[in-house]
């Protein structure tokens, strides 16, 4: 049986733990960078071991990356995971994603969909109270 992992944020991490994600989301977050798909790979790299001790952060930003632009369904299964985890841990970007997903046609679950995107709105995601407008 798998053990659980603990639910960590950022900020409760010594500094030194908090780099990789912090220099990651930087790297995602650039403009000019953070569409590159040499610099997303590094990105999950950095984050990989962070989401794996149960960084929400960390587990959000790389189940993204995974869902958004791997190919294979393997890594898209695992990024889905990690999404349902850090949305599970209250993670509003994670229920938005996870909203999202849902609501595409590969993965189309209504009822899934407006369960993530009302955990959403409730903490102010603005994009998930028009998404739900919308569904």
């Amino acid at each position: 049986m798998p053990r659980a992992l603990p639910r960590l944020d950022l900020h409760t991490l010594p500094v030194r733990a908090q780099v990789p994600v912090r220099f990651a989301t930087w790297l995602l977050d650039r403009p000019r960078l953070g569409h590159a798909p040499s610099v997303k790979r590094i990105a999950g790299r950095l984050l990989k071991q962070p989401a794996r001790q149960g960084v929400i952060q960390a587990q959000s930003r790389l189940g993204q990356i995974l869902c958004r632009d791997c190919g294979n369904t393997r890594d898209r299964r695992v990024g889905l995971e990690l999404l349902r985890q850090a949305a599970r841990a209250g993670d509003g970007v994670a229920q938005l994603e996870l909203g999202r997903l849902y609501c595409q046609p590969r993965h189309l679950e209504p009822q899934q969909a407006r369960h993530w995107l009302e955990l959403a709105a409730l903490q102010g995601v603005d994009e998930a109270r028009d998404l739900l407008d919308r569904l």
